[in-house]
């Protein structure tokens, strides 16, 4: 497990809900629905953060409940919040963008020069076989 959810401590293993984060978030999802950016959200609910952090919390589907986090979300107010977030996307012309994926030519063949000096640091010889290596034009 990476690292625990905003609204959660870990005691003797199990994943219990830390009451003070939680009505923060429950806040957050209040003041979102709203009307509130996102950040203004967070901001009003006491948390300190930007936008798009703001957007990933409410996001977090861990809040729901599963096996090992507690709910601290209705699935109804999860399902709004998410709903809402796709409208004003929607709304203001930032779903279905086409992003254009840059092509990098990654070199695949490679020469290297003669090896004309031996040095007796290995670190010092491992960079100075590294500097002969070259890419070939393809």
């Amino acid at each position: 497990m990476g690292h625990t959810p905003f609204g959660y401590r870990i005691e003797n293993g199990i994943a219990i809900i830390d009451e003070p984060a939680a009505a923060k978030l429950r806040q957050l999802y209040k003041n979102y629905l709203s009307g509130m950016s996102l950040s203004k959200a967070a901001a009003e609910a006491g948390i300190p953060t930007y936008h798009g952090t703001a957007k990933r919390l409410m996001g977090t589907v861990h809040y729901l409940g599963d096996s090992f986090y507690p709910a601290i979300i209705d699935k109804e107010t999860y399902q709004k919040a998410q709903e809402e977030r796709k409208r004003r996307a929607t709304k203001l012309g930032r779903n279905n963008k086409q992003t254009q994926m840059r092509t990098i030519q990654i070199p695949t063949r490679f020469h290297m020069d003669e090896v004309t000096a031996l040095h007796d640091n290995p670190m010092k010889q491992a960079e100075y076989l590294y500097s002969l290596i070259e890419s070939e034009s393809q």
